[in-house]
């Protein structure tokens, strides 16, 4: 009698054993507070559907942590990324010309209100 070897279950090309590795090293990245969440809302590294959801949260919490970390600019920036998503190419041509007419219009402004009226001579004889 042949007895055919299955293929072991994957989730995110990991195996069982990969995923628990990878949830223990991630889990050890995290602050405390959130280690202490995890744990007593029963997130645990033993079970193959337990293992996955511990994966999945270890993962966004990751990635709000790293939200906090961004300054105001790339804060923006992501949110913009985000929204793009949800928009087709022409709505975003569109968004995108009239954020460059609101800019040509405050740098206007600017311009009136601070002159530069100083005269820069370089000289590239040398």
């Amino acid at each position: 009698m042949v007895v055919k070897k299955t293929k072991p279950k994957t989730f995110a090309r990991m195996t069982y054993r990969q995923l628990q590795r990878k949830n223990k090293s991630d889990r050890a990245q995290l602050s405390k507070k959130d280690c202490i969440w995890l744990k007593t809302n029963n997130y645990r590294n033993i079970g193959w559907t337990n293992v996955i959801n511990l994966f999945q949260k270890i993962k966004e919490l990751k990635e709000r942590e790293s939200i906090r970390k961004l300054d105001l600019e790339q804060l923006f920036i992501e949110a913009d990324r985000i929204g793009n998503k949800y928009l087709t190419g022409k709505e975003i041509q569109n968004r995108n010309l009239k954020i460059a007419r609101e800019l040509n219009e405050i740098a206007d402004i600017i311009d009136s209100q601070f002159p530069d009226n100083t005269v820069e001579v370089v000289d590239y004889s040398r």
